[in-house]
This record gives C-alpha cells, sequence and structure tokens, in this order.
C-alpha cells in the first residue's frame, strides 16, 4: 500500500498536535528492514510523545510508539528476510525515528530481535519496553550479587508497567517483595503480581535523611527524585537499588552516606541503547520466568484508534499495569 495509517505528532505555529492521518511510505526514514507492525504498546514515554508534556519527541513530523512486533515485509539486512517475527524496543524509535503507532516500519535490522519462540506478539507488547526494562533491573541486581535471603525487595511505581511485571518476576524468583503506590485501591491486584506487603508511596515521597532504618536488600525504582533517595537511605548494608525511571523527577536529593557507610549500590538501567546480547539475555529471561497469568492479569488490551487516549490517560495514572494496541 502506498500509505497507511499511522498516528502523527507534529509542532507548528497553532503549536503541538496529535492525530491519525494516512502516511505516505515514500516518507519512512531510512532503514535497511520494512517490518508489517501488528502490535504496540503504551508506555509513559509515549505518554508524553503524544501529549507534549516533556521533550521527548526531537524530530517532527513523528510516528511516536517506543515499542513494536510485526512482520518483515521486505529486508536487506542479512539477517532477516521476508516473513521474520520480529520485535522492537527503543533505540529512539518514537523519538528522533518514526515509530510503532503506524501500520508499517522502516528500521535498521540492527535494532531487531526475533520474537522470543515461547511469546506471542500480543504478550512481547504486553511485555515492551517496561516489562523489559524491568528485567534489565532484576538482572542487574542480580550481578551485583544480592539475593533473596537478604532481605525484601521494594518496587515503586508498583501498579505501572515496569512496577508490574518487576513485582512478578521477583516474586517468580524467591523474593519478599514490597510494593510501593500512590493507588492503595489496587491492594490486591498488586498480591495477585507476588507483593507481600503494599505501603504508600507518600512514605517515600518526602525528604529523605541521609541515613534511615533499614528495611530492604534491593529494589527497582521507576520514580527517581526523592523516592529514589528514600529507598537508599533504608537499603540494607551491602543492597543494591536498580533506578530505571524519573516519573518523580531528575533530581537524586540524597547524600554519600548510604555509599560510604552501608555499601549501597546505585545501579543505572538505560534499556533504550543496551546492546542486542543484553536484550536477548532480557527477553530471555522474559520467556523462562515470567507468569504468564500474572502477565494476562496485568494486561488490557485496546485497538488502534484509542491509542492517543489511552496515552494521554498513563500520565494521569489511570493506566493500571499493560496495555496491548493491536495495530491491524
Amino acid at each position: 500500500m502506498a500509505t497507511f495509517r499511522a498516528v502523527v505528532v507534529d509542532k507548528g505555529e497553532q503549536g503541538y498536535a496529535c492525530g491519525f492521518r494516512d502516511f505516505d511510505e515514500a516518507d519512512l526514514m531510512e532503514g535497511d528492514v520494512t517490518v508489517r507492525v501488528t502490535h504496540s504498546t503504551v508506555n509513559y514515554k509515549d505518554g508524553l510523545a503524544i501529549t507534549g508534556k516533556a521533550p521527548v519527541v526531537r524530530r517532527f513530523p513523528m510516528i511516536p510508539g517506543i515499542d513494536l512486533a510485526g512482520v518483515v515485509e521486505s529486508s536487506s539486512h542479512p539477517d532477516w528476510k521476508a516473513g521474520d517475527e520480529v520485535i522492537l524496543d527503543g533505540w529512539g524509535v518514537g523519538e528522533t525515528h518514526l515509530g510503532g503507532y503506524a501500520q508499517k516500519a522502516r528500521v535498521k535490522g540492527d535494532w531487531l530481535i526475533a520474537r522470543p519462540k515461547g511469546l506471542t506478539p500480543a504478550e512481547c507488547m504486553a511485555i515492551g519496553t517496561a516489562g523489559y526494562t524491568a528485567a534489565l533491573a532484576v538482572i542487574a541486581i542480580e550481578k551485583h550479587g544480592v539475593t533473596p535471603d537478604k532481605g525484601p525487595a521494594i518496587v515503586t511505581g508498583a501498579s505501572g508497567g515496569v512496577g508490574s511485571v518487576a513485582i512478578s518476576l521477583l516474586s517468580k524468583l524467591g523474593w519478599r517483595v514490597i510494593a510501593s503506590t500512590g493507588r492503595t485501591s489496587e491492594a490486591e491486584y498488586l498480591k495477585e503480581l507476588g507483593a507481600s506487603e503494599i505501603i504508600d508511596r507518600n512514605e517515600l515521597s518526602g525528604p529523605a535523611k541521609p541515613l534511615a532504618k533499614e528495611r530492604w536488600a534491593a529494589g527497582v525504582d521507576s520514580v527517581g527524585s526523592h523516592t529514589l533517595a528514600n529507598l537508599l537511605s533504608m537499603t540494607r548494608y551491602n543492597g543494591a537499588i536498580a533506578a530505571c525511571g524519573l516519573a518523580g523527577g531528575m533530581d537524586l536529593p540524597s547524600s554519600v552516606a548510604p555509599f560510604i557507610l552501608r555499601g549501597v549500590a546505585l545501579l543505572g538501567v538505560d534499556s533504550v541503547m543496551a546492546t542486542k546480547e543484553r536484550r536477548q539475555e532480557a527477553w530471555a529471561r522474559l520467556d523462562r520466568d515470567l507468569d504468564r497469568a500474572k502477565l494476562a492479569a496485568l494486561t488490557s488490551t485496546i485497538p488502534f484508534d484509542k491509542v492517543i487516549e489511552t496515552g494521554r490517560a498513563i500520565l494521569d495514572g489511570a493506566v493500571r499495569g499493560r496495555v496491548v494496541v493491536e495495530i491491524g
């Protein structure tokens, strides 16, 4: 088809605008693989791109959508041929390169990985960048040597995409999980995912002490700012916190005390530019360790025409768990 349906954001004299339109295939960006997109998802970053509430998009016009699953239509890349099923997360797609909220995408073959055989395309997008980031965070904690026998693990932003998958993975691996959320009404949902204890995020949102009572051995944080500072101040000796988000802010009003007096480690987790080897490791772990029933419980599915309103809702904290977008 010469044109296909896509969500397009643009910026002009009338300001920031986002809507559906027919997009010409000739206007796709440079790449050596063309993919027929079947599924995508809605991450917090996608909500920022749709609304323009943060400068996520750095090229206009832009098709947002940082994740996609689909089937290769054509390829000049040696690793891919027509008919291959692939997934893509990150690499600036939906920010600097036209993204996944479209029926077609043209991308670099080096950005793609084969769909894990144990996961359907919809399940891959139910995981998406949020779940894949959670897996990278859990792997980082493991590689640092922190184990469940050292104490519980804290997960912030627990009702969101990263948090929901992190709880499921950590509980499957034997951790006692403490879930921090601003929506305590979701307590039963979080316990079904594997959380043993629910705390209100307000316990962690105020200014942090240099050191506070030791409460956990590890953590996955997608909030940042005061929340991350509090997590660090309450981490047990030789514990580790994996930081992978900034929903609460980019600042870190902490001190060196947790690092030099308790040997606490702050593990930075980047999912956008992670190597192919790290991506394959994370997806292999998700394929092996993520409980499919729990994945289904934390996932909702929407048609393509609902993606803009869902992107707005995720910024309002009105989206629980993960959302699969059926591009069709």
